[in-house]
């Protein structure tokens, strides 16, 4: 009976995955749009803007130094910040998404950009997970020690040796930050998509209401 009601509910997820694939990007800009026409009518706080510093510094921190440990399909990744959530990349975009909304002080955004991660990201990290389970035999002893999303407080101790057995517990020495793992995956690109936001929370409702003047 529970293989009878696992199936049904995979075969749903899997469409689930495909659909979230096709509208991640027209999703993105839907978002994009609602975050444009909350600026143009809400001035932004310079306190709030501030204040938002405050989570998208350490989502950017996050995600470039995932991005300098993690070495995609070729293994499971263990350290570094992978040895306090399996999913420090997604944690630093909503860490980046919250800031942003909180700059704003717009809960139409903060809901919108929830909305967006459940529909679209939740179902690609089961797709992800889906894909490392049957890729990398210790994934699941991975699991047991490392939360999905919310990091623990201390880093998880991985045998030296991949193994199945993770009883026999040592810190591992291999698998340190590597700058050109950063730039191959040009996570320098979450950073310059930030500046840009940034730069239109400062200037671009002055910028538009100045060319409205122009035209009048």
């Amino acid at each position: 009976m529970s293989s009878a009601n696992t199936h049904p509910n995979a075969r749903a997820m899997e469409r689930w995955q495909r659909v979230a694939k096709r509208i991640r990007v027209p999703l993105g800009f839907v978002v994009a749009a609602l975050y444009v026409f909350e600026l143009w009518h809400r001035a932004p706080e310079p306190s709030a803007i501030a204040w938002s510093l405050a989570l998208v510094l350490p989502g950017l921190w996050l995600r470039g130094y995932a991005a300098g440990y993690v070495k995609k399909n070729r293994e499971l990744t263990q350290t570094g910040p992978y040895a306090r959530t399996r999913n420090p990349l997604y944690l630093g975009s909503i860490l980046i998404a919250a800031g942003f909304a909180v700059a704003l002080l717009s809960w139409t955004v903060a809901i919108a950009l929830a909305v967006m991660f459940f529909l679209i990201y939740v179902p690609v990290i089961a797709s992800e997970e889906r894909f490392l389970r049957a890729t990398f035999p210790e994934f699941e002893a991975y699991c047991q020690c490392v939360p999905r999303l919310l990091p623990r407080l201390s880093a998880a101790k991985i045998p030296a040796q991949r193994a199945l057995d993770w009883s026999d517990q040592t810190e591992v020495t291999s698998g340190n930050f590597s700058f050109a793992l950063y730039l191959r995956h040009r996570e320098y690109n979450s950073a310059i998509g930030a500046s840009l936001l940034y730069l239109s929370l400062l200037f671009l409702r002055p910028a538009l209401a100045l060319l409205g003047h122009g035209v009048r």
